[in-house]
């Protein structure tokens, strides 16, 4: 079963997220096919740019609780995003929840309609939003990044764009993302890649640091009792026993 359909058009490749049965969550199986489709983009001198975006209501719903990948793995495809010498656009017409968050983060520009919410839930399964805070932390509002890690609430794409979450927001995300491909189709391979290298190279400090202590935060949180309590809460709808 394929989890990634690509498409091309005027050298911008298209990576849809398809696996409707988990709302597209990062399970360890689409996290590698992602992973391989971003490798296969970055060799490929007839992709200029890639556009990341998703079938269904749901862009992704944060990591598969069934089938999760290794903190590694997850670690490994933010840090790929980030270092492609091809820029990366996210198309997000449904809703994202927190490893979904850090897809966007990772991504160079981000578009989502008014119809998609974000929150960052890890809180309120026991863990913390470790691994996806390597591109998060250097790109976003760090009072509103308090807010929502530490509550876990929901806000909208008004705010996600003014936080830095995204670029732009707009009813008709294709219309809003056809001047930023246009640009991207007119800039040259070499001038693509070393003006991507300039503005990311402040979050590869960050993964370089950071990367070892948070992938071993969140195997530590993945494997704990609070963590075991919350993930079942979740899949049996119910309160974990900490609700007051």
């Amino acid at each position: 079963m394929t989890l990634i359909d690509r498409t091309r058009a005027r050298a911008v490749e298209t990576l849809t997220l398809d696996s409707p049965h988990n709302r597209n969550a990062l399970s360890a199986p689409l996290v590698a096919e992602l992973a391989d489709a971003l490798t296969d983009c970055a060799k490929n001198t007839d992709v200029r740019a890639i556009v990341l975006t998703h079938t269904g209501n749901t862009f992704c719903a944060g990591a598969d609780l069934r089938e999760p990948p290794p903190p590694a793995a997850l670690v490994g495809l933010l840090r790929q995003i980030v270092e492609l010498p091809k820029p990366v656009l996210a198309r997000v017409t449904g809703h994202a929840r927190a490893g979904g968050l850090g897809l966007l983060a990772a991504c160079d520009m981000s578009a989502a309609s008014p119809r998609a919410t974000f929150a960052f839930t890890e809180v309120r399964i026991g863990v913390a939003p470790a691994v996806i805070s390597l591109p998060l932390l250097p790109r976003t509002d760090p009072r509103a990044l308090a807010r929502y890690y530490l509550t876990g609430e929901t806000f909208d794409a008004t705010e996600a764009t003014r936080i830095g979450l995204l670029t732009t927001t707009a009813d008709d995300v294709d219309e809003a993302l056809t001047p930023l491909l246009d640009g991207l189709r007119r800039a040259s391979p070499q001038g693509l890649a070393e003006t991507k290298a300039l503005l990311t190279a402040r979050v590869l400090e960050t993964f370089d640091r950071d990367a070892a202590d948070l992938t071993a935060l969140s195997a530590r949180l993945f494997s704990s009792a609070p963590a075991r309590e919350g993930m079942t809460a979740f899949l049996e709808r119910r309160d974990p026993a900490w609700v007051v």
